[in-house]
């Protein structure tokens, strides 16, 4: 019989067991990929969006940073296609998101949540995470000379204004004057109607400029799309109409992820629930202003209120 050295047999090992820790090695590294974080572009979609950012990077797991990515639409195709893996996005849009589904259930926060849960993960396996408990809706603000000079509280006010010719001009984004859960439900709900010549359609969806519009009286412009959590509209001189016909869903921010992505992270979770249920309107609206109004960067207001609360060190 043909006998082996040590040396032999220790060769021998090395070239059978080399594939197998090479295989491992390889699939750790898969594990290991970056989470895609993104977000929206617009003041409050830069603030979420920073802080899962900052939350994952401080756990230790690697982030490929694309917020600011683009409009609803945009970054709703990406996250569906797999080229994105997590992102803020709001409750009620389950209404712009599922034709048909039943208005009232976006109208309640928690009845739209679970709805949207479910609707997301039936259509693309993407699971939401806990919201805020905070209402970033749809809303119009108009400037405060013009609401005192002519008695505009509610857009039912703005309606009767309209109507009777009073001279208005809004700045909005496409997606607000287009959507028809958007400017359209508000239309259709009080009874007026702007032509083209009185809004000033602008591509972002940034509440930032469209305020700044109506504050500057850019163009003429004295209204302006808001939301219901933006924090510099008390600086820039606005007031947001009430929406006494209460048209618009409940706004709720909470992070989605694909499932495959949280199957490999499960810790992304426990991660983010807390962070994202501290954040109540009144906060949201503090941040979202040092934002626009302060001219500080997402990401330094992201992680100053995360240390503050003690979700960074």
């Amino acid at each position: 019989m043909k006998k082996y050295t040590n040396l032999t047999l220790l060769l021998l090992l090395n070239i059978v067991i080399s594939p197998l820790f090479a295989g491992g090695a390889q699939e750790q590294t898969i594990d290991k990929d970056p989470v895609v974080v993104a977000s929206k572009i617009d003041t409050e979609g830069a603030l979420l969006g920073n802080m899962i950012v900052l939350i994952l990077e401080d756990a230790g797991i690697p982030v490929d940073n694309r917020t600011e990515f683009g409009t609803t639409a945009v970054i709703r195709k990406a996250i569906m296609s797999g080229e994105i893996d997590i992102y803020p996005e709001y409750t009620g849009n389950g209404a712009f998101f599922y034709d048909g589904s039943d208005p009232s259930l976006w109208k309640d926060l928690e009845a739209g949540y679970e709805a949207i849960k479910k609707l997301d993960y039936d259509a693309g396996k993407l699971v939401w995470l806990r919201p805020a408990p905070a209402n970033n809706t749809w809303a119009i603000a108009v400037r405060q000379d013009l609401a005192e000079k002519e008695g505009l509280k509610t857009l039912s006010d703005l309606a009767v204004y309209v109507n009777k010719g009073g001279v208005v001009k809004l700045a909005g984004s496409e997606e607000f004057v287009s959507r028809p859960d958007s400017l359209p439900a508000f239309e259709a709900a009080y009874g007026f109607h702007l032509e083209k010549n009185q809004l000033l359609i602008l591509s972002g969806g940034n509440t930032a400029t469209t305020e700044k519009a109506a504050g500057r009286g850019t163009d003429g412009v004295n209204l302006a799309m808001a939301y219901g959590t933006d924090g510099q509209l008390a600086a820039l001189g606005l007031t947001v109409l009430e929406d006494n016909l209460n048209v618009q869903p409940v706004y709720a921010p909470s992070p989605i992820i694909r499932e495959d992505v949280l199957g490999i992270s499960p810790e992304i979770e426990n991660l983010l629930n807390p962070v994202f249920e501290s954040l109540d309107g009144t906060t949201l609206q503090r941040l979202n202003s040092s934002i626009a109004v302060e001219g500080r960067e997402a990401s330094s207001v992201a992680k100053e209120y995360l240390k503050e609360a003690g979700f960074l060190k």
